[in-house]
């Protein structure tokens, strides 16, 4: 009796949290533009901005709202930002070191193209020095370190095969 008990317990109460926490992020999102959009002397959130009953209509924020590529349940692209050209750099010299591949794919082990990408890293390193904040540059400097490593780490070991 206490076996049968034990069966499989499906938890139906993680998707209906997900949701309200997907939309408590997007309501965030909103209100985080329209706070950074909004001339000065509008409210945000006042009669005339883009909320979610105007995105919902297909109103003036409509397409922004939906990421500006149409459609739900699609990531949303990021701020352009000096941290996100890093990781993106970053996230490229990991590809092409075999670090990270694409579903299904094999991964991929292109030296030059890791090179290349490290390279452009400290091509930014040397054009920002003095100008950026010291998060900015705790980011670019751990990035560099991050990929170098790898790169030799990789490097050698190819080296040594016959």
């Amino acid at each position: 009796m206490a076996e049968e008990k034990l069966g499989l317990h499906v938890d139906t109460d993680w998707k209906k949290q997900a949701q309200e926490e997907k939309r408590k992020l997007a309501e965030q999102e909103e209100k985080r533009k329209t706070a950074a959009t909004a001339p000065a002397g509008v409210v945000p959130g006042a009669a005339g901005t883009a909320g979610p009953a105007a995105a919902a209509s297909g109103g003036p924020g409509a397409a922004r709202q939906a990421g500006g590529r149409g459609g739900q349940g699609q990531r949303e692209i990021p701020p352009a930002s000096f941290a996100t050209l890093v990781q993106s750099l970053l996230t490229q010299v990991l590809f092409y070191l075999g670090d990270l591949s694409t579903r299904g794919a094999e991964p991929m082990i292109n030296l030059d193209m890791a090179k290349h990408n490290i390279d452009t890293l400290s091509i930014i390193e040397e054009k920002t020095r003095g100008n950026l904040s010291d998060e900015e540059k705790r980011l670019l400097d751990a990035a560099l370190y991050e990929a170098r490593m790898r790169y030799v780490a990789l490097a050698s070991r190819y080296a040594e095969l016959p």
